[in-house]
């Protein structure tokens, strides 16, 4: 094992982001559940004020685990052009799925942040956090979905990730940091003593308790 459990992977994480102590213009965001404990340990140590980044696949009918887009928090709406194209996927089926996991990612944004808006990136640099990378396609959603909302720098930070995943992310983000790169990576959850699920009690109260003490309402 690599880490007791996720609050002890974002200490070791952070100490691979210490460059990125002490600056006003650094935001982390977590993609929940199971990022979050991760990214607190990494905000509270860089001094950085935390939030999450919700994102939901828009599967293909039929052939869910194909992407056809993505949306994410701060109403950001991305299409995978080629896919679209290449099944002839009508617009009025690409709303209507949308729409369905709009109202799912709705749910998380009131469930994790009450009525708080979705943080201001624009000019930042952003954080990315989750717990390890596997397959890396919830990753690169929020990656291209943050793009949009214009942020100076995203730094793709994770404890755990298969080699050639995390080599991928070096050519679509700005900076990726990834603390372990075991060579038999299998999955995320190998590397954790403790993996079991992160509760939505437990996500609300990080984010809390990391905002009060960065001094963000």
């Amino acid at each position: 094992m690599l880490f007791q459990d996720r609050r002890d992977a974002g200490r070791q994480l952070a100490a691979a982001l210490s460059e990125y102590a002490g600056r006003t213009d650094v935001i982390v965001l977590a993609l929940p559940r199971g990022g979050v404990p991760v990214a607190y340990e990494v905000a509270k140590a860089l001094g950085a004020p935390l939030d999450v980044f919700l994102v939901r696949k828009i599967g293909v009918p039929g052939h869910e685990e194909l992407a056809m887009g993505a949306i994410a928090s701060g109403g950001v709406r991305v299409v995978n052009e080629d896919v679209v194209r290449e099944l002839g996927i009508p617009n009025s089926l690409f709303d209507a799925v949308a729409a369905d996991e709009l109202r799912e990612l709705e749910r998380r944004e009131r469930a994790y942040r009450d009525d708080r808006p979705p943080p201001d990136v624009r000019g930042k640099t952003v954080i990315l956090v989750d717990d390890g990378l596997a397959t890396g396609s919830s990753m690169r959603a929020a990656v291209a979905a943050l793009r949009r909302l214009a942020p100076a720098k995203i730094v793709v930070a994770v404890p755990v990730a298969a080699p050639e995943v995390c080599s991928e992310f070096q050519d679509i983000s700005d900076d990726v940091v990834c603390a372990h790169t075991p060579s038999s990576f299998r999955a995320v959850g190998v590397w954790y003593d403790d993996f079991s699920q992160t509760t939505d009690e437990e996500v609300r109260e990080l984010l809390a308790r990391q905002n009060e003490a960065s001094g963000v309402a």
